[in-house]
Order: structure tokens, then C-alpha cells, then sequence
């Protein structure tokens, strides 16, 4: 049976604050700071804004692509690691914005980075053995960072909503194959009631990332019998505006077809949404019969790799404006703002 995705949307914060901003606060040279990291500047969640109003803005929007009931939606996933609740469901808030339910199945996933791809894969099953008629897949973060940590400058807010089907009339991209590469890598954490979470900064690159996103795609490349020159575009994971060029280049891919996948330059790293964020701005501009080989990360450690095939229903479905033209509505912010946004000054809240 075939699998695929009939909508897709996704959601940034309109606020922003540029990574020399930050660096100009702790006397770092931005200039520097920003071309080490690949990235520009990120988008901030305002204090009313948290994962489930952005998961909830990014679903809307793919089952406005879709045309698809709402009520029709037999499972939905979301996927964060900063839901708003410790004990209360991000995706039942999610279930009655957008009008689904009660007939479905819900909960939130977490795996650092990648939980928003596990919800995906968990659809794909469901769908395909005909458990359900729909499933949504969300990723999205508000992603936080220590003070003057490096992933202060990095962490950024937004997310994805992958929609899931099994009806050939209506998938815009079947999801021909899955695969995952998992290992206990602690290179990345935030123990119980810490309030910001700490890494092993020396093993990001190596063995973390790297190791788990080139294992990643080498085995659905072995899985699906195919090879690098059999895609036209490369959506990885993005931490930073580097990480995934150089595993783009160590693939063998070229620049341009990881680029319209890159946001993270734009809008920082949306850690569960990142990939999926990728994702949607890939198939803002992807024609039919293109082939797209996502890879997600999620630090701890893992990655969900996929082969993805654009179908001719794409030119009848896609998102009213591209996520890359969306985001050009910002507004900047300074640092004593994206504190207060951010809930940084304890004595406010």
C-alpha cells in the first residue's frame, strides 16, 4: 500500500534577534560568532507562544494544503522537548484547535531532536496497515539555552505538521521507505527540573551527529538499493549552518541540493521541528518525480532517515506562501526583550 504525505505546513515566531545581538551582551565578537556557527540570527517565541501554539499554527496550515477533515484524523504525535506541561498532553491542546477527535490516538514524543520523524514513522505504520485513514506528525520547539552558552546563539522556535495518508489521489510526496541508526550517545541532556539542558560541546560533531546521520543514510541507502545520485535533494538535520553542509559534501551532494532545505541560518535551530522545518521548505519548490532523502538527529542518540518521491498531486497542493517568503515577516529584538520573551528575568513571572 502506498504511504504518503497529502499536507504539510509549517510555523516560525515572527520575532528576532540577531547572533551578534547576543554576542555584543557577553563581549564576544558577533562577527565571529555568527560565521563559525553558520547562522545569522534566530527566531524567538514570544512569552504567549510555546509548543503547542506553534503546533497548532503549523497544523492548521497543513490541512489547509490537504483539504482533508480534520475529523478524519486517526492518530496524531507531537513531537518537543519543551512541551509546555511535564504531566498534561501538548497534543490533545493541538487535537481540539484544529477540530480533530475524539476518535483518535494521541500523545507527545521525545527524543531530543528527532522525536518529530519517530511520530512520522509511527503513521506510516498505522496507515499502512490501514489502522487508520490519517495521521499528523508534529515537530516544534521553543528551544532554550543557557546564558552565554553556545547554544544560546543557536536555539531557536518553530516547528512542522506532517500530514499522512494512504490514498494515491491525494499524497503530494509518498514516503516510500524508513530507516532508523540508534546508539546510547549522551552528547546532549537536561536532567529532571533543570531548567536548561547541558552537551558534551567536544562530541557534538563526532561521534554524535556525524556518526548518526551519515549511519543513518548509508542504511536506507543499503535498504533501498540506491544511491546518492538517485536524489535531487538532501533535507538533514541542522543544529547549526554548518553541520549540515559538511554532511552534505561528505555524502557527496551538492551545495544546491541541501540548500533549500537550510534554515537554520535564518531562524536558528528548531531542534524537533529542524528536519521537518526542512522539509516543508523542501517541498515548497520540489517538482514532481524528485526524489528527497531526509535525515533527522536526535541527540542521546538517533536518526530516521527517509526516501521520499514528489508526486504530480504537488502541483495542485502546496502551501499558499513558502515558508522562506513566510519568514520574512520579522520583527527584531534586542537582547533585553528576548529575555523578557523568553522568561529569562525570573522576578517577572
Amino acid at each position: 500500500m502506498t504511504v504518503g504525505i497529502v499536507g504539510y505546513g509549517g510555523y516560525v515566531p515572527k520575532k528576532r534577534i540577531k547572533v551578534g545581538e547576543i554576542a555584543r551582551v557577553w563581549n564576544k565578537d558577533g562577527a565571529r560568532v555568527a560565521a563559525g556557527l553558520g547562522v545569522k540570527e534566530k527566531a524567538v517565541a514570544s512569552w504567549d507562544e510555546d509548543t503547542a501554539t506553534i503546533s497548532v499554527e503549523a497544523a492548521r496550515l497543513a490541512l489547509e494544503v490537504s483539504g482533508i477533515n480534520p475529523q478524519k484524523i486517526g492518530a496524531l504525535y507531537v513531537g518537543s522537548e519543551s512541551h509546555p506541561y511535564a504531566v498534561k498532553p501538548t497534543a490533545t491542546i493541538v487535537t481540539d484547535a484544529i477540530n480533530a477527535g475524539p476518535d483518535l490516538m494521541v500523545a507527545d514524543l521525545e527524543f531530543a531532536c528527532k522525536a518529530g520523524t519517530a511520530g512520522m514513522q509511527m503513521i506510516m505504520g498505522l496507515v499502512k496497515s490501514k489502522m487508520i485513514e490519517y495521521g499528523l506528525a508534529i515537530g516544534a520547539d521553543t528551544a532554550q539555552g543557557r546564558p552565554n552558552d553556545a547554544l544560546e546563539f543557536t536555539a531557536g522556535s518553530g516547528g512542522a505538521a506532517i500530514l499522512i495518508g494512504g490514498k494515491k489521489e491525494e499524497i503530494i510526496a509518498s514516503l516510500d521507505d524508513t530507516y532508523s541508526f540508534t546508539t546510547d550517545t549522551p552528547d546532549f541532556w537536561r536532567r529532571q527540573h533543570a531548567e536548561y539542558p547541558k552537551h558534551a560541546g567536544r562530541f557534538t560533531g563526532e561521534p554524535a551527529y556525524f556518526k548518526h546521520l551519515l549511519g543513518g543514510v548509508e542504511g536506507l541507502l543499503k535498504k533501498t538499493k540506491t544511491k546518492i545520485e538517485d536524489y535531487d535533494y538532501f533535507v538533514p538535520h541542522q543544529p547549526n549552518g554548518k553541520f549540515p553542509l559538511e554532511a552534505a559534501k561528505r555524502l557527496g551532494f551538492a551545495k544546491e541540493q541541501v540548500e533549500p532545505a537550510l534554515m537554520t541560518p535564518l531562524i536558528g535551530n528548531t531542534y524537533s521541528g529542524a528536519t521537518m522545518v526542512g522539509l516543508v521548505s523542501t517541498l515548497d519548490v520540489a517538482k514532481p518525480g524528485e526524489k528527497i532523502l531526509m535525515v533527522s538527529y536526535g541527540s542521546g542518540a538517533g536518526s530516521d532517515a527517509f526516501q521520499i518521491t514528489v508526486t504530480e498531486n504537488i502541483k495542485n497542493k502546496r502551501a499558499k506562501i513558502p515558508l522562506k517568503k513566510a519568514i520574512e515577516e520579522k520583527e527584531y529584538i534586542d537582547y533585553a526583550q528576548y529575555a523578557i520573551q523568553r522568561k529569562k528575568i525570573k522576578g517577572l513571572h
